[in-house]
């Protein structure tokens, strides 16, 4: 790992760089952008019943929003205050009243009318639930009925038959942790979390790549790095807070570049509202996008690497840091023979970028010392998001730009916590402190004190799928037992995801608040559990950032739901009544007894056990892994791999299009148009050459359809590579297709093949054999 130990925020300069603002209108006036004051009055009004608990919340706790790590006001990166809109939408879910009784317990259609934002806003679930088969509404249930009649579903199936799946909705690392220890003492492997579907390829490519799962570098490392790059990423959007990370990267000099097919407003220029000069007249923030057909980021890259390769010919040295790759990395005479296999004719149709925006971008990373490379779904969500990532860390590793200050590979993750699942076990494929290799399984069964189950794991998409086995299939999903999550929501192809749940036997869903997967029938029975949130659980949490600071979040005073209880001990209580006589082997009294054990578990997260009180904090591995080169792999080298392109069909008349996120956290949606480009969630983003040639006017209604699914919307012209289109998720996910995972990580697909055509010429053509001729060649989509 690292021994140089993270030395604390940075402070920003004092006086304003009027170079870097936007316009000299206070306030942006006439632009279209947020409106953060007026959003936060918005909040201040929402939470008028709870004010006060509402700031000890901000003010104490650790956010419960992305994975920046804000603790209180504050964080490890920058002095000063920070305090996000995307933080303070979430802020309700903590302080909101519980659901009436007389609309809890209403005729289960009349709740269906319902879309998940509002019932959401409908409050907090009270008290346990049950509806049967054919029960027109939920049912109040004790607890003790509740658990008992999960317990007794266990005792009855294979435990091949049963999952368990937790998502990022502020889980802390202690819920995590003993999750993934009971769902092995129930006897099942079959456990997966939220990163299945956002980062599953990023910690699998930084493990063949470079030994770890983690980013490599530290937020910090933004600021003052030659150039930071964003691959798929819009941390504007989706981690607000980072704009101050990006405008002080921009003030010591940093350049700032966007890969992207869409030429996002908001890494363009943004108005942070906790900088003065900011607030006033906005930041430019990119100093340039390089826009990418949709999956065409590995082709971009070996031309990249095929450049620097040239320039190696004519002078050694000027491109690859021989010195590095020498002493430190595996793989170069075959990374070298397979970029020299492509021309530049192949690199520029797959990529979308010409040759000469390559070199360029091949040229300004050669004359860098350092550089910072970030990336998100845009690089993951692709069948093939492992070989994406792992492209990056090529480059990295080509460069030198691992293991030091202001350099490194982050995965930029979006949820709070979400770091902590895989590495507390809470994963098909993993434990705590490692893999399932036979050395780490007989470790952990020694500190468990009982034997782990064998057999390979499913992943949720798998596990859910597995409900549609025949009945006596030893894997047929009987038992699903899901913390948070709406999977009508967050997978492709909704109708066969309810097809799916509607297939299980007995669903549980341990949550705060309704979503529609709740309202979905089951075979035999659906059970509600309320669950507390992080700043309600008696004795703090625990949750882990994307640059692996482990915060203490302590419970805040403040009302109390009526019967919620703290997720940890839900799944403690259901293991003991399945296994009382070995009860004690999962039993835990406190979060505190939980944090001891995982310290002995995960030998990266010693000095968890000693974080007790607002403000404690650390980071495991050092500011940053693989320090000075040195890589937690085998022989302690970083591994060159050579990338295949993808294949990636696309006919006459047909666009690849991918999906998009808008004023939305995950799945929660705050705001029906996107204030950076006033798009409604069922407007099209595309280009304008493509609607002049298709005869498209803006705003027309048009239908964007493949073998999938059918997507009725509008046209929304934006600043988008020609050829692709973009879609707000999951409004989008008709167009997915079912069941196809990344081979590596698991991840399901979010790219697609389609055909988009006015809505009039659509309906049209009555005879649907027509529809069907449009797409017959759309079963050789993009892999």
């Amino acid at each position: 790992m690292g021994e140089t130990k993270h030395t604390g925020p940075v402070k920003l300069p004092k006086w304003p760089d009027p170079k870097l603002w936007v316009s000299p209108m206070p306030f942006g006036l006439g632009k279209l952008k947020p409106h953060h004051l007026r959003d936060t009055l918005k909040v201040v009004w929402e939470n008028r019943d709870q004010l006060e608990f509402a700031a000890r919340i901000l003010t104490k706790g650790v956010c419960d929003g992305c994975a920046l790590g804000v603790a209180g006001l504050r964080d490890q990166t920058l002095a000063g205050m920070h305090l996000c809109t995307t933080r303070l939408n979430l802020l309700r879910l903590n302080t909101m009243p519980a659901i009436r009784p007389d609309v809890l317990h209403r005729d289960i259609d009349e709740l269906r009318k319902l879309d998940s934002t509002a019932l959401r806003k409908l409050g907090r679930i009270p008290y346990p639930l049950l509806r049967l088969k054919g029960e027109r509404s939920f049912r109040r249930i004790s607890w003790d009925e509740a658990l008992r009649y999960i317990a007794a579903k266990v005792k009855a199936i294979d435990p091949k038959q049963m999952a368990f799946y937790l998502t990022s909705r502020g889980i802390p690392n202690e819920t995590y942790y003993v999750a993934a220890k009971v769902a092995r003492f129930l006897g099942t492997n079959n456990i997966d979390n939220a990163s299945r579907i956002c980062h599953s390829p990023s910690k699998t490519a930084l493990k063949r790549s470079l030994g770890i799962g983690a980013s490599s570098c530290s937020y910090k490392d933004w600021i003052g790095t030659d150039v930071l790059v964003f691959w798929g990423s819009v941390a504007a959007n989706n981690q607000p807070v980072s704009t101050k990370y990006m405008y002080a990267a921009k003030r010591k000099g940093t350049k700032i570049i966007v890969i992207n097919p869409y030429h996002e407003p908001a890494m363009d220029q943004y108005w942070i509202p906790s900088i003065p000069d900011s607030a006033l007249f906005g930041t430019k923030i990119a100093d340039d996008f390089y826009q990418v057909n949709i999956g065409g980021d590995i082709a971009f890259m070996n031309g990249v690497i095929k450049h620097w390769f040239e320039m190696e010919e004519k002078n050694p040295g000027s491109a690859i840091r021989h010195d590095f790759v020498r002493e430190h990395v595996n793989g170069l005479p075959e990374l070298k023979q397979h970029v020299q296999q492509y021309s530049w004719e192949v690199l520029e149709e797959s990529s979308g970028l010409t040759r000469e925006r390559m070199k360029e971008f091949a040229e300004l990373l050669a004359k860098a010392d350092s550089a910072v490379f970030v990336w998100s779904m845009g690089l993951t969500q692709h069948r093939f998001g492992t070989d994406n990532v792992s492209q990056v860390v090529n480059l990295a590793l080509l460069r030198g730009f691992i293991g030091r200050e202001h350099c490194g590979v982050m995965p930029i993750r979006g949820h709070s916590g979400v770091q902590g699942s895989g590495e507390m076990g809470a994963d098909p494929f993993s434990l705590p402190g490692g893999d399932f290799s036979d050395e780490n399984v007989a470790r952990i069964e020694r500190i468990w004190g009982f034997p782990l189950p064998r057999w390979q794991g499913d992943i949720v998409g798998i596990s859910l799928e597995n409900a549609l086995l025949p009945e006596d299939h030893q894997r047929k999903l009987k038992l699903f037992y899901t913390s948070g999550g709406n999977f009508l929501e967050t997978m492709p192809d909704p109708d066969f995801m309810r097809k799916c749940l509607e297939n299980i036997e007995v669903r549980v869903h341990q949550d705060i608040i309704l979503n529609t997967s709740t309202l979905t029938d089951a075979k035999e029975a659906v059970l509600v559990l309320p669950a507390m949130t992080r700043y309600e659980i008696p004795g703090g949490v625990t949750s882990t950032s994307t640059e692996r600071m482990v915060y203490f979040s302590p419970e805040i005073e403040g009302p109390r739901i009526e019967e919620a209880r703290p997720e940890w001990e839900i799944y403690r209580d259901l293991a003991a009544l399945v296994r009382p006589e070995q009860k004690r082997l999962i039993w835990f009294e406190t979060t505190s007894q939980i944090r001891e054990e995982i310290a002995k578990a995960a030998p990266d997260y010693e000095g968890i056990q000693n974080l007790r009180k607002q403000g404690d904090v650390f980071q495991w591995g050092g500011a940053w892994l693989c320090e000075g080169g040195e890589c937690p792999t085998p022989d302690g080298r970083g591994r060159l791999i050579p990338i295949e392109l993808p294949e990636r069909r696309k006919e006459e008349g047909q666009f690849y299009v991918t999906s998009r996120r808008g004023k939305q956290f995950n799945s929660m949606i705050y705001n029906t148009r996107d204030p950076f480009n006033d798009a409604d969630r069922y407007d099209v983003l595309m280009n304008p050459d493509d609607a002049g040639s298709l005869g498209i006017a803006e705003g027309e209604a048009v239908v964007v359809h493949n073998a999938y699914g059918i997507f009725h919307g509008r046209a929304k012209f934006a600043r988008i590579k020609a050829g692709n289109l973009e879609v707000h998720w999951p409004e989008g996910n008709v167009l997915f297709p079912k069941g196809v995972y990344e081979k590596f990580a698991g991840i399901p697909e979010y790219n697609a093949a389609a055909v988009l055509e006015k809505a009039e010429t659509f309906h049209a053509h009555k005879d649907r054999k027509y529809i069907k001729k449009r797409i017959k060649e759309l079963d050789l989509e993009i892999t």
